[in-house]
């Protein structure tokens, strides 16, 4: 059983049945299923993901993402555990990961791969507002993502663009730590990535959400945890 809410889209092929675990068989039509299961996380260990880890409930995870500020810890627990790809983009409080990254992940922190056919941009940090590490100006966040763009026009676009902070406007908070990037959001103007997965803004704070639609962009907020399947 999924968290409640959890966005789900099944896409029905007529194929022969794969060896790989992504596929489901449908015994009322006979056909096969693809689907994706991404775990998403972000802000907070939490203890039914890390300390009361059910192998059942989360088999089939094709691939994790970290939207940032998890212990890095936290992140090589998973990859071993789920042994799927975990990649991550750093939060405003992962200093740490400069001395001790977490084992058997990859950083997509100013990074543009492909996996599974999925164009996936990633993009790490939050407004500066003390000097710390993975703190930015919006100019500063723009020379990052400008730097993409030529990835971005190789690959013919984005699936999915994940982030640390929200975009400017969308669900992001009032205070310059937690305001969002106005950048991102013409990121999401200019190429309507599929899905724009974030953290930084917990769900405790306000009236926070976990999905919003903008555009033809499905934005998920990936504080504790959330199962994408597509």
């Amino acid at each position: 059983m999924l968290e409640a809410g959890s966005w789900k889209l099944e896409l029905n092929l007529e194929i022969k049945p794969p060896t790989s675990h992504l596929s489901l068989l449908d015994g009322t039509s006979g056909t096969w299923r693809l689907i994706m299961r991404i775990l998403i996380i972000s802000d907070k260990e939490e203890p039914f993901v890390w300390d009361h880890f059910n192998p059942e409930f989360f088999k089939n995870i094709n691939m994790t993402i970290s939207c940032g500020d998890v212990k890095p810890e936290y992140l090589s627990f998973l990859a071993t555990m789920l042994k799927a790809p975990l990649y991550y983009v750093h939060g405003n409080h992962d200093g740490q990961y400069l001395q001790s990254p977490p084992e058997g992940c990859m950083s997509i922190d100013g990074k543009f791969i492909r996996h599974g056919g999925m164009r996936i941009m990633g993009i790490g940090g939050s407004n500066r507002y003390n000097r710390g590490p993975h703190q930015y100006t919006e100019a500063q966040m723009r020379i990052r993502l400008f730097k993409l763009k030529p990835s971005i026009w190789r690959n013919g676009g984005i699936d999915i663009f994940v982030s640390h902070a929200p975009a400017f406007g969308l669900n992001d908070g009032d205070d310059l730590c937690h305001k969002g990037f106005k950048t991102f959001k013409s990121i999401l103007d200019a190429y309507k990535p599929r899905f724009f997965i974030h953290g930084h803004q917990h769900l405790c704070y306000g009236s926070r959400q976990r999905l919003t639609d903008y555009g033809s962009t499905t934005i998920i907020n990936a504080y504790g945890y959330y199962i994408l399947e597509f």
